[in-house]
């Protein structure tokens, strides 16, 4: 019998009603023409709603164990993302981890690649995290009990990185174009980004007796995965 995970003191949602899967893909389709050509934060939009509609034709096709809650838990997903849209639509900033894709989002030199990579980054390892647990409280389970589900839509997100990376990155030509390009998404791997947000739900699961150690790991891990964030965003050009 897993425990369930109803504490109240360390809640990490948005603090905003969360939307319905078809609430939240009818939102990013209205804001997808907003974002001009060349736009970062553009570039990642068109990539996340690629997931979204993707994980919408799974929910009802037998592909996740549990497809009820794992449609609040690519509400709650996304939300986090929309919540950082909506932010910098009212002059506010972001939080820390969203701010450099949003402050360089039109910044010389920097590849699309690396703006859909650098917007992974913080969805998955700062926002992906606390998601789940956000689920946990709210259907008042363990977030353990969405592990094989939680795996399920991180195949889901690696195989849509793994299209935006033939899409986006550039045509075999000279060397000394490439390699800056290609240092910089090096260092960054979804599947080191998937491991790392499975090890953050586990341990903010184990503090969750602990307000004050579970509150300062949410807050380092808002400015640390910013840090990467931003490191992906160095220009190239």
């Amino acid at each position: 019998m897993t425990e369930t995970m109803t504490d109240t003191s360390t809640d990490t949602s948005t603090g905003t009603t969360p939307l319905t899967v078809d609430q939240v893909l009818a939102r990013m389709r209205d804001l997808t023409p907003g974002f001009p050509p060349g736009d970062g934060v553009g570039v990642f939009h068109r990539m996340y709603l690629t997931v979204t509609e993707l994980v919408a034709t799974k929910l009802d096709a037998g592909y996740f164990a549990d497809p009820a809650a794992l449609a609040v838990l690519d509400a709650l997903f996304a939300g986090r993302y929309l919540a950082a849209v909506d932010a910098d639509a009212v002059g506010s900033p972001p939080q820390a981890c969203w701010r450099p894709l949003f402050e360089l989002r039109r910044g010389p030199g920097i590849h699309p690649l690396q703006a859909a990579l650098s917007g992974m980054n913080t969805h998955i390892e700062h926002d992906l995290p606390l998601a789940v647990l956000d689920t946990a409280r709210r259907l008042g389970r363990d977030p353990v009990s969405f592990e094989a589900d939680y795996q399920r839509i991180n195949d889901l997100l690696a195989q849509v990185e793994a299209q935006i990376r033939a899409e986006l990155l550039p045509e075999p030509g000279p060397v000394q174009a490439a390699e800056p390009l290609l240092h910089v998404i090096g260092v960054w791997s979804i599947d080191r980004a998937r491991e790392a947000a499975w090890a953050t739900v586990l341990a903010l699961r184990a503090l969750r007796d602990a307000p004050l150690a579970y509150q300062a790991l949410v807050a380092a891990l808002d400015g640390t995965v910013g840090m990467v964030s931003r490191a992906l965003l160095t220009p190239v050009a």
